[in-house]
């Protein structure tokens, strides 16, 4: 049996069987997610649930793989972000805060040699990075821990999305022969996964900033690790495709956001799980459309990876245009006065 089966199956079943105990833990310790008017939920759910996805993946990792200095980065800084996620989930820290945390966290693994060294030009030679690649790094890992945070709005909607990118990673990576980045992947989507049974709506637990931080991290974090054992396009391209939903939903909240005068970082209902809603879809609706609109960009990705440069920017400008008219018809560029009365 191959050892990332192995890493999936370990991290899966951790994380199922834990998910029930974090929840008696996150309610005894007041790490409640309590409704309002952004939020689809009625009654008060607990969360800190990213706790049982952090077990799965260590506990898989540590069982299935030799821990290199560059993976014990990894291991070390995405414990300081669950850190932080376990207490914004217990004690709601202020926005700088978290800041900190993130670039905190993000700063480790470039210590143990974890960081992005070159840029792939579509058109010419690698661009190596040379002193930027810290604050590049930084930045990279630090928006991914966001991007995912800021999707995880309805049940099951960052697990799930957050699996079929790791397994879009991985599939990419079992086919270059990546087999540090395959086994780590397998492990996070495991984790993902076996928490997303109990998360999935109606959901008896959400995974708080403690799981959707960590799954950004780890996601971003491993794609830098490619990047480190291999000079290939795919390193961070396929990540950016498979996380494709988030990226552009931030992205466009974004400029709605700054086109319409908000402050870019004040929260609104204008996301596009919001919109789906609108329209009239359910929970599981929504977020079922949501899975199959990641699991096309997954298969995009995992097509890139295996064209030449010329067809792969054709398939991302096809992918952009595409995304462009899809939110136009959908409305999440458009302001929304509800929005605004509710914050």
């Amino acid at each position: 049996m191959q050892t990332y089966v192995v890493a999936f199956t370990i991290a899966l079943a951790v994380a199922y069987f834990a998910t029930p105990k974090v929840k008696d833990i996150a309610i005894k310790a007041g790490a409640m997610d309590a409704p309002d008017a952004r939020k689809v939920h009625k009654e008060p759910i607990p969360r800190m649930g990213g706790l049982a996805i952090y077990l799965g993946f260590v506990l898989a990792v540590l069982a299935s793989m030799h821990i290199s200095r560059e993976v014990a980065g990894l291991l070390i800084g995405g414990t300081v972000i669950l850190a932080v996620g376990i207490i914004d989930d217990m004690k709601q820290i202020s926005a700088k805060t978290k800041l900190f945390g993130q670039i905190l966290a993000a700063m480790l693994p470039i210590l143990f040699g974890v960081k992005i060294e070159w840029l792939t030009n579509p058109f010419g030679d690698m661009i190596y990075l040379d002193y930027l690649a810290t604050p590049l790094t930084v930045l990279w890992i630090v928006s991914l821990t966001n991007t995912v945070n800021l999707i995880d709005g309805l049940d099951g909607l960052a697990a799930g999305v957050s699996t079929i990118a790791a397994i879009t990673i991985l599939m990419v990576a079992v086919q270059q022969n990546f087999w540090v980045v395959a086994i780590l992947t397998a492990a996070l989507a495991g984790s993902a996964l076996g928490f997303l049974q109990h998360n999935f709506n109606p959901a008896k637990i959400f995974m708080g900033d403690t799981g959707s931080m960590f799954l950004g991290y780890m996601l971003a974090g491993i794609s830098v690790l490619g990047t480190v054992k291999s000079a290939a396009t795919i390193a961070l391209v396929v990540p950016i495709v498979a996380l494709g939903l988030p990226i552009m939903d931030t992205a466009f909240a974004i400029i709605r956001r700054y086109s319409h005068g908000h402050p870019i970082f004040k929260p609104d209902k204008g996301h596009l799980h919001h919109r789906l809603l609108d329209m009239g879809l359910t929970q599981k609706q929504a977020v079922l459309l949501m899975y199959t609109i990641s699991g096309c960009l997954g298969l995009s990705a995992i097509v890139l990876s295996e064209v030449n440069k010329t067809y792969g920017v054709l398939l991302i400008m096809l992918l952009l245009t595409v995304a462009f008219f899809g939110a136009k018809k959908i409305g999440v560029l458009k302001d929304t006065k509800s929005a605004e009365s509710h914050l």
